[in-house]
């Protein structure tokens, strides 16, 4: 079985992608448009960035989060101590729980990280009960939708080995109804979101990325000279800034929904 991707810097990644996480989680919570007093299941819930969404917008009667880091539930549990959310460290596809065990089942940024998207889905469906809803979104991997898109491309070009997602097409809109489909699920929908996040300056964008999953390790590599020549190509690939100096990116994502039977 393939190793999953692992984030073990829950504060770090809370800056690099949790920011982004949110504002798209906001627009996917508002599409599903779920009642309260369900249970939830937040699977790969990393930092619990959106666990706490769910909490704070959805009136869950329980929500539970797993992820195969221990660093990030960590993160998670001390985020939310005080709110009754449980978290247990698990694989994606080999969820520790019974059948028809919660209401709603999520995948948050997650699906392209499994090896082996199906197993995921189908064990998100499993421990759903009838009539509940599985669902995840996921940045659009193929389309260029990940929010760091330009950074990546920049150190594959400077030779980098940069980790690619194990199942990048699984965050295409058609991988995801099919997903859905052949798991068994009903009513299947899917929808794109688009979203914008605004960087005071350069500097705050560059000290964000240096947090995330694996440039750090690869800034380390270089020379001042061509840390610099980075930035600066860097530079040319983000949006221009406003006169306050302040950046705004976007990225996109897609989502699914269903139901179990």
């Amino acid at each position: 079985m393939a190793n999953e991707i692992r984030f073990e810097d829950g504060g770090a990644y809370e800056r690099y992608m949790g920011v982004w996480s949110q504002a798209a989680g906001a627009t996917f919570l508002d599409w599903l448009a779920l009642p309260h007093g369900l249970r939830w299941l937040d699977v790969g819930c990393g930092t619990g960035a959106f666990t706490e969404m769910v909490m704070d917008r959805c009136a869950p009667a329980s929500t539970t989060g797993v992820d195969p880091s221990e660093a990030q539930l960590t993160f998670a549990r001390t985020r939310l101590a005080s709110r009754g959310a449980q978290f247990e460290i698990a694989s994606a596809m080999a969820l520790p729980f019974g059948d028809e065990s919660f209401d709603v089942a999520v995948m948050p940024l997650v699906i392209f990280f499994v090896p082996e998207p199906a197993v995921g889905v189908a064990e998100m469906a499993r421990v759903v009960a009838s009539g509940g809803t599985v669902a995840a979104y996921a940045w659009d991997m193929a389309g260029g939708g990940f929010p760091y898109a330009g950074v990546q491309a920049e150190l594959r070009s400077m030779g980098f080995d940069v980790p690619r997602a194990p199942s990048a097409d699984a965050s295409r809109l058609d991988q995801m109804q099919e997903l859905w489909t052949n798991a068994g699920l009903v009513n299947v929908e899917t929808r794109e979101i688009t979203v914008q996040r605004t960087f005071d300056d350069f500097d705050d964008y560059w000290t964000t990325i240096v947090g995330g999953a694996s440039i750090d390790r690869s800034l380390r590599k270089l020379r001042a000279d061509e840390v610099a020549s980075f930035q600066e190509r860097l530079r040319q690939r983000l949006p221009a800034s406003d006169a306050a100096g302040r950046i705004t990116a976007s990225a996109s994502a897609n989502a699914v929904k269903g139901r179990t039977r």
